[in-house]
């Protein structure tokens, strides 16, 4: 079967808005400190122009003074009472300027406190979000060393691209990674996830009957399939490999009824995962079959940051990585159905310097072919390459090939 062609509108470049808000609070927070900096400096060269214009003008008091008193002739104790005078004043005006001096300190003292109390808070948030991590949350963050190159190979087709060295969880080498893309099927790698994770082990044998419903969806939507029929008995087993094999989305659904009920309650599911995962800010997915939809997004980034956790779990891990499966016979297919990951069998001969051994691929027409695959090298390092806006299946493939083949060190 080939993956699904879809006709839709251009994806929407519109952020999330619970992020985008909670930025432009943070802009306006910081413009109302640059505002009140500002308006301190400000009132300070006032006050300091003020004294200035006192101590010019008493300057002239005196002037006048002396040239009064010496031409009308006045004897010493005028000039004594005017050294008092003038003593006066200039106290008065030392007790103005401390007072200037006192108050500019005052509000500039406030305004550092106000600032240390925002950092420590932030400090506290940080430190909150640190402590959440260490309590069990596996947010993983990929990050950029002196070494990350820019792939810039001829022979990468692909418009976006990312491998991380999974052991360190360093970035290798990386293009428009943490760009927009539409995941188109490599969504069912947080399908496979969510579900293994909402169904207990004992549970992979029991039965779910398809119905009209699901059968409909994946017909109407040109959905890729394994075949199940309306009222088949599938094993819960085979809609995982019928999801992340055949890319089935009549299993990928299957799936979300069985865990949750409703394919909008499972993709609550999903997106409660990403928010687990720490990717919910540049993430949202809409359905679990990874159909168009502009609220459907996520980046290459991302992609590997999901495969990264499937991997970690040991069924997903299992799924993700068969070449190809038998389905359990059932009234309607008494042979079962012979699948296989398209990916993996083809890439399997080529040379990547390690082996491959998980992979999932999509393709939509506002995608292009995109894939996500997990390899262990010949030196037995972990590596997780994602690609998007290829050409082709195969030339999606070969990108895999070249990326691994040219980014990843030699040992």
């Amino acid at each position: 079967m080939t993956e699904a062609y879809f006709d839709e509108m251009q994806i929407s470049l519109n952020w999330d808005e619970d992020l985008e808000e909670d930025r432009l609070d943070r802009i306006r927070y910081e413009r109302r400190q640059q505002r009140r900096l500002e308006r301190l400096r400000r009132e300070k060269q006032r006050r300091m122009l003020a004294g200035i214009l006192l101590f010019g003008l008493l300057g002239t008091i005196i002037v006048l003074r002396v040239a009064t008193v010496r031409s009308d002739g006045r004897a010493e104790e005028e000039s004594a009472r005017q050294a008092q005078e003038i003593a006066a004043l200039d106290q008065s005006d030392r007790l103005k300027t401390a007072e200037i001096t006192e108050n500019s300190a005052g509000e500039a003292g406030t305004l550092e406190t106000e600032l240390s109390q925002a950092e420590d808070m932030q400090a506290t948030e940080t430190q909150a979000e640190e402590t959440e991590v260490e309590e069990g949350k596996p947010v993983y963050r990929f990050e950029e060393t002196e070494n990350t190159a820019y792939i810039d190979s001829a022979d990468v087709i692909s418009t976006h691209a990312i491998i991380v060295d999974e052991s360190t969880d360093e970035i290798v080498a990386a293009k428009g990674a943490r760009e927009r893309i539409l995941p188109a099927s490599m969504t069912k790698v947080l399908t496979v996830l969510v579900a293994a994770e909402q169904i207990p082990e004992e549970k992979l044998d029991d039965t779910f009957e398809m119905t009209l419903e699901i059968t409909d969806y994946a017909y109407v939507n040109d959905c890729s399939s394994v075949g199940f029929l309306d009222g088949e008995a599938v094993p819960v087993r085979d809609l995982f490999y019928g999801t992340a094999l055949q890319s089935g989305g009549d299993a990928a659904l299957g799936l979300a009824y069985y865990a949750a009920g409703s394919q909008e309650a499972f993709v609550e599911l999903m997106n409660r995962k990403l928010e687990e995962l720490g990717i919910a800010g540049s993430t949202h997915f809409t359905n679990c079959v990874g159909l168009y939809d502009e609220a459907h997004y996520s980046t290459a980034y991302d992609m590997a940051v999901i495969m990264k956790a499937a991997v970690q779990n040991d069924f997903c891990r299992e799924v993700l990585s068969a070449h190809r499966y038998t389905t359990k016979p059932t009234t309607e297919h008494p042979d079962g159905i012979e699948i296989s990951n398209w990916f993996l069998r083809k890439i399997e001969d080529k040379d990547t310097g390690g082996e491959v051994l998980c992979a999932k691929t999509g393709y939509i027409v506002q995608s292009k072919n995109c894939a996500v695959s997990y390899e262990i090298s010949a030196g037995g390092t972990p590596y997780l390459c994602v690609t998007a806006g290829s050409t082709s299946g195969w030339r999606c493939i070969y990108d895999h090939v070249e990326i691994y083949n040219r980014y990843i060190p030699a040992k």
